[in-house]
């Protein structure tokens, strides 16, 4: 995206602050519209994960789909870098994706308190993004380098665990599928014009 979580010369980005929503301060620079812009005429996504709500308007306002590829849902976890129930909503809207973000901060209150968090707090997530974004526009994101990780999901090469996890959980096996491969394959192919 053309922020992380300081503001640049495209826009502004979302600290991390607990107990707060992304409604922290302005969006996208008119040099941040020119980029993104730029960036959709070229088939590049821009990853809106960690721009402030108004940034999130702003390239929703200009019809793009909207993604956030390592976000979780605010109403389980209220971080700033957490998506409320109307951008998902947007998200899917839109025709966007949203990927389960894995670090603990983001899972669950425990996980911003203490740095813990299991394989349900992921689960409940995924429940939760699910119901706001639909089920074609959900995937798994990551944040698999440095942040605090699940117990049983400590690196990439885990992810068999998260399935296994969702089986018990419920998930059929066409939607383990959309949201472990194919909702993100879809949406890139469309981008990428495959």
């Amino acid at each position: 995206g053309p922020v992380w979580s300081r503001p640049t010369i495209w826009g502004e980005g979302v600290p991390f602050y607990s107990g707060r929503d992304g409604d922290t301060g302005p969006g996208l620079t008119e040099d941040g519209k020119r980029l993104v812009r730029r960036c959709a005429a070229l088939g590049m996504v821009v990853d809106t994960s960690h721009l402030t709500m108004k940034g999130f308007e702003d390239i929703g306002a200009m019809g793009l789909p909207l993604v956030a590829t390592h976000s979780n849902a605010w109403d389980l976890a209220p971080v700033t870098r957490n998506l409320t129930a109307a951008q998902l909503r947007a998200i899917g809207e839109s025709g966007g994706m949203v990927g389960l973000n894995h670090a603990t901060v983001f899972l669950s209150p425990e996980g911003w308190r203490s740095g813990r968090a299991t394989l349900e707090d992921c689960l409940r997530q995924l429940d939760a993004l699910i119901e706001g974004a639909g089920e074609d526009h959900v995937g798994l994101g990551s944040d698999f380098d440095g942040a605090p990780l699940p117990d049983g999901l400590r690196s990439c090469a885990d992810l068999p665990a998260l399935i296994g996890a969702m089986r018990r959980h419920g998930y059929g096996e066409a939607l383990i599928a959309k949201l472990a491969r194919d909702n993100w394959l879809r949406f890139l192919g469309g981008v990428l014009g495959g």
